[in-house]
């Protein structure tokens, strides 16, 4: 294949959700064999972290699951990136409704909300990944066992996207 599939993960400040959406799917990319198919990064509709670190929290809810998130720095979302994107997995609502005024008329059909892949947050209504940032050390286990619950599903998706091309 000519063109990787890319991916963008989105949420607030790049510094809790969405490193762990990047961080969680590039592994179960590679996982599926997909790595040198599937490019995942992420980024924050804020700049109020740009350069900096995932949160010490993520990091370590990351790490307790076995991953890594020690080389993770926080981008803001830009723009251009909604059209240079193919899929485009937001946090939440809020994320949504963000990104679709950043496209200014661009085709919006590929931003979808992260948990909108985990067909029992579907079934429950739940699809905001709430925002651990405000709380405890759970929250964020929460967070990331909520992104785990949707990677299979999106591996799914793209695998199907990839047939197509």
């Amino acid at each position: 294949m000519s063109d990787p599939y890319r991916i963008c993960v989105v949420c607030s400040g790049n510094i809790c959700r969405s490193p762990m959406g990047e961080i969680v799917l590039r592994r179960r990319f590679e996982e599926a064999g997909l790595a040198d198919d599937v490019i995942v990064d992420s980024a924050g509709t804020g700049d109020w972290h740009v350069g900096h670190g995932a949160d010490p929290r993520t990091v370590r809810a990351l790490r307790s699951a076995g991953y890594d998130g020690s080389a993770h720095r926080a981008h803001q979302f830009e723009d251009a990136w909604v059209g240079g994107r193919d899929l485009v997995l937001v946090a939440d609502s809020g994320h949504l409704r963000d990104v679709r005024r950043l496209a200014r008329g661009t085709d919006t059909t590929h931003v979808r909300l992260l948990r909108g892949f985990d067909p029992a947050a579907v079934e429950a209504g739940t699809l905001d990944l709430d925002d651990p940032y405000y709380g405890d050390d759970a929250g964020f286990d929460r967070c990331l066992a909520e992104v785990e619950a949707a990677a299979d599903g999106i591996v799914e998706f793209v695998s199907g996207e990839l047939e197509q091309r």
